[in-house]
């Protein structure tokens, strides 16, 4: 693909033309309802959308195939994000009008690190071929031990990184509204905020080591892996409002979400005996997402959690009959 520098600036100006207006809307602190989150989540999903049918018009359909799966597969690792997100704001006890603002932040920052680490594996996937083979393994082997510990629980109180942030900077236990930083004593401290900003940022970096990689395995081209990357990300901050109190529901989604990374990096291994084509890629991806959330959904709906305990019940009662 030959992408012109005025396609980069396009871009770009569109997410920072986007994340103006997103921040402008939510100015004011205030707790994002369902109704506004799915607003802004169909709006972002709208987006991302069209841009890929603006590279089909542009490029083809294998590359507008390609921006798809690449979008798809940051967007259903982005649920994962979903889930530690709820984890760190419980864990801080963050009031939740406060938290648009440090997922807003969290993202841009997410925005930074994704197009360094897009910039590197370009790099090094130019200069070195057979580093794909290293990525394809990486994926294999994290898809599996996602899978083995999809039940696992994180303890954020024996976190490093957040353990050695609290010994470096002086800071306060007190929240000063959406604040990070604020003045006492003469000097600048940090608030809470601060940290829980810095745990979103370091959670963001750790995905980001999965997804990026995930996504170089059906696209090499750096204008669609960032683009793909990027349309999803934006997304984020509405869809964890809109999916933070339905998260203990999604019990099967670790183990899609393992399937996917295993699938791409079986890809990756194989590119040079088999190309899988991307409209089978975009199905398998789009087969193991859909499965994952319906099966989950099924099995968590109302009154199912009551019959498995009753037949638990019964069969404990029948055995000790017997």
């Amino acid at each position: 693909m030959d992408v012109p520098l005025w396609a980069w600036a396009a871009v770009l100006a569109v997410i920072l033309v986007m994340l103006a207006v997103d921040l402008f809307a939510h100015r004011d602190a205030h707790v994002v309802s369902v109704r506004e989150a799915a607003t802004w989540s169909a709006i972002w999903v709208s987006l991302g959308l069209a841009f890929g049918g603006v590279v089909s018009w542009a490029y083809g359909a294998q590359a507008g195939g390609e921006y798809l799966a690449g979008y798809l597969i940051e967007k259903s690792l982005a649920v994962d994000n979903v889930f530690v997100f709820a984890l760190i704001f419980t864990y801080f006890a963050v009031p939740r009008e406060y938290q648009h603002r440090v997922l807003f932040y969290g993202v841009l920052g997410a925005l930074v690190f994704r197009a360094v680490f897009i910039a590197a594996g370009s790099v090094l996937i130019s200069s070195f071929a057979w580093i794909l083979y290293v990525f394809g393994a990486f994926l294999v082997v994290t898809g599996w031990k996602m899978f083995v510990h999809r039940d696992g629980e994180t303890d954020l109180s024996r976190n490093r990184v957040l353990a050695w942030a609290r010994r470096r900077i002086p800071s306060t236990e007190d929240y000063h509204g959406q604040r990070f930083w604020v003045r006492q004593g003469g000097r600048w401290v940090a608030t809470p905020l601060f940290f829980v900003l810095v745990m979103v940022e370091t959670t963001d970096i750790i995905f980001a080591v999965d997804s990026i990689p995930a996504i170089f395995a059906v696209t090499q081209e750096p204008f669609l892996v960032f683009t793909s990357n990027a349309f999803a990300i934006l997304g984020l901050r509405a869809m964890y409002f809109l999916l933070a109190d339905l998260i203990e529901r999604f019990v099967h989604l670790k183990a899609g979400l393992a399937a996917i990374l295993v699938f791409v990096g079986v890809k990756m291994l194989l590119l040079d005996v088999y190309k899988i084509p991307i409209w089978l890629s975009l199905g398998v991806i789009a087969l193991c997402l859909a499965v994952s959330v319906g099966l989950s959904l099924w099995q968590t709906r109302p009154g199912a959690r009551d019959a498995v305990a009753a037949d638990a019940a019964g069969s404990e009662r029948e055995v000790d009959r017997a």
